[in-house]
């Protein structure tokens, strides 16, 4: 047996700084194959989690978010375990959020969220990260070092989403102070907050509520109107949870993207120059980037009935965890998946952000926060390099990573540069 074997992949923080050796361990075995510690099924094929994800007839996203933890309320017994699920999911932490729904209840508030998103919407949006990329770094640039993550990365993410929302300027202070890390997967302890959003919830229910009784012809005002694609007006709270999973959702995914691509940038300076000199390979750069190293490593669904993954049978009432981080360097999908390839012709093909009816629906703003964001970087910072001095020599780095089983991405990363452009 393995060394691997005795891993527990949801409590041992062994393969927090890398968990590509564990995929792999998973994957030689079956691109399907049960854990032991926790008797969740692990789906590591680019196919296998292609097939999972698009079948959400049989895979409920109940338990999306909390997979084995802290476990159902009731036992699943029987071969159609689907009405216990829909009689006790929402004892499950995380139900009231839209990452957790199956349809039809998933399908109306998608629809509400993507009315919140319009083209429209986003165009505007786009034209203010232009403006707020320059505005951030401004306050850093001079020094000639940063720390990318809390001088840039998360303040840029979070006013970007306040923007597309409405949010009120005055209150994005209130916003940064009551918003802390999400502790989402976190490998250290089994608590979990049934609500962690309350704050966001109050504060987009405040506004709805205050919109309806006055319009004034703001974002915020087209955002309390939304209707569910029927054409049904949605309770304040149902708005106020869309607008807040988008709001912290968003943020995590973006933070967590804009990190790794600097480091990348970073440790690299023939990738920072080919990019420097040929701006038309970043979008190509940003998604081998998502490919190769994503912001999340997977999430969960529970078998309603029998089925199959891959040819593996899967009883009723599974915890399943497709694993994103290692679908995406399946060697059966991706050539050479081990190897960062600026130019890979299938490197769009990933899926980290998700596949079927839960693809990630701020993909789109995500990518321009991004491309943005990259721009000005190569525009205003030359030579930008890995601080030794926090991170140590190029051939011992260290490297602190969000201690999750989730979510994967950097907590901290301190650049080196030479300030050039807009003073």
């Amino acid at each position: 047996m393995s060394d691997l074997d005795g891993v527990d992949f949801f409590r041992d923080d062994r393969f927090i700084p890398d968990p590509y050796p564990y995929y792999e361990f998973l994957r030689a075995k079956c691109p399907v194959t049960r854990e032991a510690h926790h008797d969740v099924v692990m789906v590591t094929g680019y196919e296998e989690a292609i097939e999972a994800f698009h079948d959400s007839a049989t895979f409920s996203s109940c338990n999306a978010v909390t997979g084995p933890f802290p476990g159902f309320p009731v036992p699943l017994v029987g071969d159609d375990v689907s009405e216990v699920i829909e009689q006790h999911r929402d004892a499950l932490p995380f139900s009231d959020q839209i990452t957790t729904m199956d349809p039809p209840k998933h399908t109306d508030h998608r629809g509400l969220l993507m009315r919140l998103i319009t083209p429209k919407r986003l165009k505007e949006n786009e034209d203010f990260m232009w403006r707020l990329a320059d505005r951030q770094m401004d306050e850093f640039h001079a020094r000639g070092e940063c720390e990318f993550i809390r001088d840039y990365a998360k303040p840029f993410a979070m006013l970007v989403i306040a923007d597309l929302l409405g949010v009120p300027e005055a209150d994005h202070e209130e916003f940064q102070r009551n918003l802390g890390t999400s502790a989402i997967g976190s490998t250290d302890h089994d608590a979990m907050t049934h609500a962690p959003l309350e704050f966001l919830y109050d504060q987009f229910s405040a506004y709805v509520e205050d919109r309806r009784r006055e319009p004034r012809g703001d974002v915020l005002t087209g955002l309390s109107a939304a209707t569910f694609p029927d054409g049904s007006m949605p309770e304040p709270g149902d708005v106020a949870r869309i607008a807040a999973n988008l709001f912290a959702a968003g943020q995590e995914t973006t933070v967590r993207l804009l990190a790794a691509a600097l480091q990348f940038i970073g440790e690299r300076p023939e990738l920072q120059q080919l990019l420097r000199n040929d701006r038309s390979r970043i979008p190509n750069f940003i998604e081998e980037t998502l490919r190769f190293d994503g912001p999340i490593k997977g999430d969960f669904r529970l078998s309603r009935t029998p089925t199959t993954i891959g040819g593996v049978d899967v009883p009723a009432g599974t915890t399943i965890m497709v694993l994103n981080g290692a679908a995406n360097r399946d060697p059966r999908k991706f050539e050479n998946p081990n190897e960062f390839d600026v130019d890979r012709a299938n490197a769009r093909n990933h899926i980290a952000f998700g596949f079927g009816v839960h693809t990630c629906p701020g993909a789109p703003l995500a990518r321009a926060e991004t491309v943005v964001s990259l721009e000005r970087v190569l525009d205003r910072m030359a030579d930008i390099k890995i601080s030794e001095a926090h991170h140590g020599p190029a051939d011992a780095r260290r490297y602190e990573y969000a201690p999750t089983y989730i979510l994967r991405g950097l907590q901290h990363l301190h650049l080196e540069y030479t300030p050039v452009g807009k003073p």
